[in-house]
């Protein structure tokens, strides 16, 4: 990586720590489909708005932890580990992934197992049947807003047409049919391994 590609060293006072702490805190009651729904406002809070991170660690992060195996939430802890390193070394990266860690993980989990016991216990009431329903547009929504900020990171969209016709198509066959989603992941590699997107 080259060195524009870095944020600038920055040194954080207790009241960032604090404020970091507490935005992810916001996001976590924020994640209904999970952390990389709230990518937008973690993209507009770090990059845009604080500068602790920048465009290029920000969308390294997602990459790397989504190419990763494990859960979803790897990319906040990498988030972190850049907003450390920028702000002088290991112990402050420590720090901070466990600042942004706790802080998307600790209010959500929470009040999912509240909720979920709740939920469980009362299934068959209509405004339960409701909510499960009306949150679905509500997390697509969210995600497609996360793919237009990963999407657009070449600041060509337009340019990339096939990538965002692939996406269409690939969600509308995921949707539309029964077929397995790792089938789908298996025929995007095969289009990028030969070179046609």
């Amino acid at each position: 990586m080259d060195a524009a590609a870095h944020a600038p060293i920055l040194l954080l006072e207790w009241n960032d720590w604090l404020s970091l702490f507490g935005h992810y805190l916001m996001l976590s009651m924020l994640s209904i489909g999970g952390p990389i729904s709230t990518t937008p406002e973690m993209h507009r809070y770090l990059v845009d708005e604080r500068h602790w991170l920048s465009h290029a660690q920000f969308t390294q992060s997602i990459s790397l932890a989504q190419a990763a195996p494990g859960p979803n939430v790897l990319f906040v802890a990498l988030m972190g580990w850049h907003i450390g390193m920028n702000t002088g070394g290991t112990g402050a990266a420590l720090l901070a992934v466990a600042t942004t860690l706790l802080g998307i993980l600790l209010p959500s989990s929470v009040l999912m197992m509240a909720t979920a016991r709740w939920g469980q216990r009362n299934r068959e009431l209509r405004a339960v049947r409701a909510f499960r329903q009306g949150m679905a547009p509500v997390v697509i929504a969210m995600l497609f807003s996360t793919a237009w900020i990963l999407g657009s990171v070449s600041g060509q969209w337009r340019a990339d047409w096939a990538l965002w016709l692939l996406a269409l198509v690939s969600g509308l066959v995921l949707w539309r049919t029964r077929l397995h989603l790792l089938w789908v992941l298996a025929a995007g590699a095969l289009l990028g391994w030969f070179e046609l997107l």
